[in-house]
C-alpha cells in the first residue's frame, strides 16, 4: 500500500505537469488529484523538489533502459551509437515533460541536485563505452571520449531543445539533420 501511494503521488505529479506544465506543480494540486490530504503526501516526499528529483531519477532510469536496448540491437559500435542517439531523440519527444525536467528546459530545476543523481551518469556511461569501442582504443584518455560524447550530445540535445520550444522545422527535416550530424560525427571518430 505504501509503495502504491508513492507511485500514485508521482503519477499525479506527472499528470499535472503534462496538463499544466512544471510551473503549475504543487503539493496541493497533487493532493487534489489523488484525493488525499497534503500532509499525507509529506509522509512520502518532504517537498515538491523531492518529487521533482524522483521523477528525474525515474526519467534517467527509463532513458538508460532504452539506450541499453538500442545498443544491444547491434553488434557494430557505429550502428550502436547511431541507434542510441536516435533512441535518445525518440525518448525526448515520447517523454517530453520528463526530458524537460531532467535537463531544465522550460523548468526551474535544481540542476545541481538533478546532476548529482547517480542515475544521471548512466546515459554518459553507456555512450562513452560505445564511443571507446568505436574509436578502437581502450587506452584513450577520458578527455577524448568525453569530448566526443559532449560533441554528439550538444548537437542532439540542442536540436531536441529547439524543437521542444517549437522553433524547429518539420519532423522530416529534423530527422535528416539529426542523422546527418550523428553520421558525420561518428565517421570522424572512425578516421
Amino acid at each position: 500500500m505504501k509503495e502504491e501511494t508513492r507511485c500514485n503521488i508521482l503519477e499525479a505529479a506527472l499528470q499535472i505537469v503534462k496538463e499544466e506544465g512544471w510551473q503549475a506543480l504543487s503539493m496541493r494540486k497533487i493532493a487534489d488529484v489523488i484525493e488525499y490530504t497534503a500532509p499525507i503526501i509529506y509522509e512520502y516526499f518532504s517537498n515538491k523538489e523531492a518529487i521533482l528529483l524522483e521523477l528525474n531519477r525515474q526519467g534517467y532510469l527509463k532513458l538508460a533502459r532504452e539506450l541499453t536496448e538500442a545498443r544491444d540491437r547491434h553488434r557494430l559500435p557505429a550502428k550502436q551509437l547511431e541507434d542510441m542517439w536516435l533512441t535518445y531523440w525518440n525518448f525526448a519527444f515520447a517523454n517530453k515533460e520528463l526530458y524537460q525536467g531532467m535537463f531544465g528546459i522550460t523548468t526551474n530545476c535544481s540542476c545541481e541536485l538533478v546532476n548529482g543523481l547517480p542515475e544521471a551518469d548512466i546515459p554518459y556511461d553507456l555512450f562513452s563505452g560505445v564511443i571507446g569501442e568505436l574509436m578502437n582504443n581502450n587506452d584513450l584518455e577520458g578527455d577524448v571520449i568525453c569530448t566526443k560524447y559532449y560533441t554528439l550530445w550538444s548537437v542532439v540535445h540542442g536540436l531536441v531543445s529547439i524543437n521542444l520550444l517549437s522553433r524547429g522545422s518539420s519532423d522530416e527535416i529534423n530527422r535528416h539533420v539529426l542523422k546527418d550530424a550523428i553520421g558525420s560525427i561518428i565517421k570522424s571518430m572512425q578516421d
